[in-house]
C-alpha cells in the first residue's frame, strides 16, 4: 500500500442519532471523532475536500421506504464528496489522484476504487463536480431532455429556480432555444439574480402573492414544460397554465419535506385531461447512461461561461450540519457546498 506521509489519527465524522420529526433539530445529530480508517484490498483512502449537502437527504433521515436505503442510527451518513487519494490499496488509483465518491459528511473515507471516480482539477474546480457538472447537473439535464422531452420553441417553467437544479434547467433551455424560461424563487434578490445573471425571461417571488397569478403575469400564453423542484402551490399553479400536451418533471417537493401531515395534492389535476399533459416522476440515478452526453455538451458551456453557476461554500465539517439546514431554508443560491 502507498500512502502519503503524517496522517491523523483521528477522523471526524456526523452521526444520525435519531430520525427528525419534522424539521431536524441539532440534538439528531453529533459529530463523533473515530479512528481513522484503514483502505482494505482494492481501496483507497481520500481527504475529502469538499462534500455536497442536498435536499434528498432529508429523505434517508427517516425509516420509511424510499428508492434510496435510510442512513443507519448511529452510522456516518453519506453524500456526495470530492478529495484528495492519501493511500492506495489498488493499482488503479494512485495516491496524489482526485476522486469523487459518496461518503461525504466526514474528514477521510475508506471507498472501493470501482465506487471511486477520478476527476480532473485543471479541466474544472473540483467542486463543480458536485454540481454543474456532478450529480446536480446531470439531473437537470435529464429531467429537462429526456423525462420532459424539452423541444425547440417550448415554453419553460421552474420552480426552486436559483438552487443548483433549478438554475441549470434555465440555463440549459435557453442554450437549447426555449421561447419563454420563467423561475420562482424565495427573495427579490434571487429573483434579480435569475433574470441578471442566468438569463431567464421573467422570474417571481413565490412569497409576493399567489404562485397561479403571478405564474400567469409572467407567462401570459401558457407553458410547455414545468420542471418541479418545489410542490404544492407551484404544482397547481403549473397544471393550471399547462399547455395543449404539456410535460411536467417531477425532481422534488421540497416545500413538503419536513410536513407530519400529508400534503394537499393539487386540485386542478382534471385539467390534465383537457390539456392531454403529463406529468412524470424521475430519479437521477435511472440515467446516468446521458453522463458521457452531459459532460461533453455541457463541459465546453461552462468552461466558456455560457452556463454561469453560483455556489454557496461553508467552510468546515463542524458546519456540515448548518450548511444541510440551510439548504432546507433555502439559504444557498446555487449548489450548497462545504469546504474542508
Amino acid at each position: 500500500m502507498t500512502d502519503s506521509p503524517s496522517l491523523p489519527t483521528v477522523n471526524r465524522e456526523w452521526h444520525l442519532d435519531s430520525r427528525p420529526v419534522g424539521w431536524p433539530e441539532p440534538e439528531d445529530f453529533s459529530l463523533v471523532e473515530a479512528e481513522l480508517p484503514t483502505p482494505g484490498e482494492g481501496q483507497v483512502l481520500v481527504r475529502n475536500l469538499y462534500v455536497s449537502v442536498d435536499p434528498y437527504m432529508r429523505g434517508r433521515m427517516s425509516a420509511a421506504k424510499s428508492y434510496v436505503a435510510p442512513y443507519e442510527l448511529g452510522k456516518p451518513m453519506q453524500g456526495g464528496a470530492v478529495g484528495e487519494v492519501v493511500a492506495s490499496n489498488t493499482e488503479d488509483i494512485a495516491v496524489g489522484d482526485h476522486v469523487l465518491h459518496f461518503f461525504g459528511w466526514r474528514e477521510y473515507a475508506a471507498v472501493d476504487a470501482k465506487n471511486a471516480v477520478k476527476v480532473d482539477p485543471d479541466a474544472a474546480p473540483l467542486s463543480t463536480y458536485l454540481g454543474v457538472l456532478g450529480m446536480t447537473g446531470l439531473t437537470a439535464y435529464a429531467g429537462l431532455l429526456r423525462t420532459a422531452a424539452f423541444k425547440e420553441g417550448d415554453s419553460v417553467f421552474v420552480s426552486g429556480a436559483a438552487g443548483a437544479v433549478g438554475s441549470q434547467v434555465g440555463q440549459l433551455a435557453k442554450l437549447k432555444g426555449a421561447s419563454r424560461v420563467i423561475g420562482s424563487a424565495g427573495s427579490d434578490e434571487k429573483v434579480k439574480l435569475l433574470v441578471d445573471e442566468y438569463g431567464f425571461d421573467a422570474a417571481f417571488n413565490y412569497k409576493n402573492g399567489p404562485v397561479g397569478e403571478q405564474l400567469r403575469a409572467a407567462a401570459p400564453d401558457g407553458v410547455d414544460v414545468y420542471f418541479d423542484n418545489v410542490g404544492g402551490d407551484h404544482l397547481e399553479a403549473a397544471i393550471g397554465s399547462l399547455n395543449r400536451d404539456g410535460r411536467i418533471a417531477i425532481c422534488g417537493a421540497i416545500s413538503v419535506y419536513n410536513n407530519t401531515e400529508p400534503a394537499p395534492g393539487p386540485k386542478n389535476l382534471a385539467r390534465l385531461i383537457q390539456t392531454r399533459g403529463r406529468i412524470e416522476g424521475f430519479l437521477v440515478g435511472d440515467h446516468y447512461d446521458l453522463q458521457p452526453q452531459f459532460v461533453q455538451e455541457v463541459g465546453p458551456w461552462v468552461r466558456s461561461g455560457e452556463l454561469k453557476y453560483r455556489e454557496t461554500v461553508v467552510e468546515g465539517i463542524e458546519n456540515n450540519l448548518e450548511a444541510f439546514l440551510g439548504v432546507l431554508r433555502g439559504d444557498n443560491t446555487g449548489k450548497m457546498i462545504v469546504k474542508l
